[in-house]
């Protein structure tokens, strides 16, 4: 087994180091095929890096997130996810870009009982070399758009079977530093002129996630569906450093409503709208886009993703896999892009997660289903009061940290025996009749 996955992870690694294919037939026909997705308003925001998928395992599901979830790559997506996390996770991001750009991401986030939180940090770079009319380079330096991001989030109604509603925010604070370019006279470089074009962006999220189980054909506690909405990168950005600081143009902000779904323990399908919207003047935001992925754990250790983009006339498709060993999860994903590039371009992604537990959730909910268990035991025995003990206990067990959640089992497995026990009292003061216990 280990050395079919090798395999699989070979051929992957493979495609990596495939050179932009030649597809222009290919990308003339799907042009051809969605020529109603054209959008004359595309490319009208500024911070376009805040649209680029962290890669790995996000960008190989097509960047379908905002209703998954499920690492620590929510903070693109939906800033509720922290709150649904089990595990405090660190994740490293390389996205090998198109045009020699690249985009580096590092992420912390932790949860303490139903509050989430956690940071984010993302730099996009490109080099930037200028020439005078000669042709010679007389400049060289980075084009880089560099944000910081910091999340906190909460969930509500947390319980057993509806696993509640939660709801977040990010704070992004982000830069875009131009470089210095030079004076056409003597090919000197101008001090200050590229901070006049660099900018600062403040920029928030809100998000909101509903988890809870339906059609699951299979036995696990985690919920198999979710549902979410998220508004992303509502904010405003300056720009003019060095003179006059003036209002640059919009954000990327976007709407965004997702959906995720588990029928099968190791298959799952997620799925997502957005509604780009340009704050100064809505009537142009852009055109709603569309994007799907679906997963497929193949062996415990390694899972098989695939996705599609529709945004603009021609369609992003992706694919991953992921391997998780002893608490590390790695991703390679790799994505035939016919949506942001003039051309078909090949590009890859990698990432590394890795995970410190859960802070006793785990051992503690075995702590409680003991608890519920003896107290089944009681109840068959007759033992209605010792049963109503352990169930309170399961009951405390379960509201209180780590866990915070109501679990309703014990809950309606006590006020059902409570109700035993009053109908008991009401019998015996009827008739006078004592009824023992075994």
């Amino acid at each position: 087994m280990m050395k079919k996955i090798f395999s699989i992870s070979v051929f992957f690694i493979f495609l990596t180091q495939i050179q932009a294919l030649d597809l222009t037939d290919t990308q003339s026909t799907l042009a051809d095929i969605f020529p109603s997705s054209v959008d004359p308003n595309e490319g009208t925001t500024v911070f376009r890096s805040m649209n680029i998928p962290c890669g790995g395992r996000t960008e190989a599901l097509g960047t379908a997130f905002s209703a998954l979830c499920d690492d620590s790559t929510f903070f693109d997506y939906n800033p509720a996810g922290s709150a649904i996390l089990n595990q405090t996770e660190i994740s490293l991001s390389h996205n090998a870009w198109i045009a020699d750009s690249a985009l580096e991401t590092l992420a912390l986030t932790r949860r303490n009982g139903n509050t989430g939180y956690g940071a984010q940090l993302k730099c996009f770079y490109v080099p930037f070399s200028e020439y005078n009319l000669y042709g010679d380079r007389v400049a060289g330096s980075y084009y880089s758009e560099t944000s910081a991001t910091f999340n906190l989030s909460h969930t509500f109604l947390a319980g057993y079977t509806f696993r509640g509603i939660s709801a977040g925010a990010n704070l992004k604070l982000a830069w875009r530093s131009v470089p210095d370019y030079t004076n056409n006279r003597d090919d000197s470089i101008i001090s200050g002129s590229g901070l006049e074009q660099s900018a600062l962006g403040i920029m928030g999220d809100l998000g909101a996630m509903a988890s809870f189980n339906a059609l699951k054909f299979y036995q696990d506690r985690e919920p198999n569906i979710k549902l979410a909405l998220t508004l992303n990168n509502f904010g405003a950005s300056l720009t003019g450093f060095g003179s006059s600081i003036r209002k640059d143009d919009d954000t990327p902000a976007r709407i965004s409503a997702g959906f995720s779904y588990r029928p099968f323990a190791r298959l799952m399908i997620t799925s997502e709208l957005r509604k780009p919207v340009l704050l100064s003047n809505f009537s142009s935001s852009g055109k709603l886009s569309f994007a799907t992925g679906l997963e497929a754990k193949l062996t415990p250790i390694f899972a098989f993703q695939c996705g599609f983009l529709l945004q603009g006339a021609n369609p992003r498709f992706s694919l991953g896999s992921e391997f998780d060993i002893k608490g590390i999860k790695m991703d390679v994903a790799y994505t035939l892009d016919l949506t942001t590039s003039a051309n078909p371009v090949n590009h890859i992604s990698l990432s590394a997660k890795m995970t410190f537990g859960d802070r006793g959730r785990k051992a503690t909910m075995a702590q409680v289903d003991q608890l519920y268990l003896e107290g089944l035991q009681f109840y068959s025995e007759g033992y209605y009061s010792e049963a109503i003990i352990k169930w309170e206990e399961a009951i405390k067990k379960a509201a209180s940290s780590p866990l915070c959640i109501k679990f309703e089992p014990a809950i309606q497995a006590r006020d059902a025996a409570l109700n035993f026990n009053k109908q008991k009292s009401k019998l015996e003061d009827m008739y006078n009749i004592s009824f023992e216990e075994y």
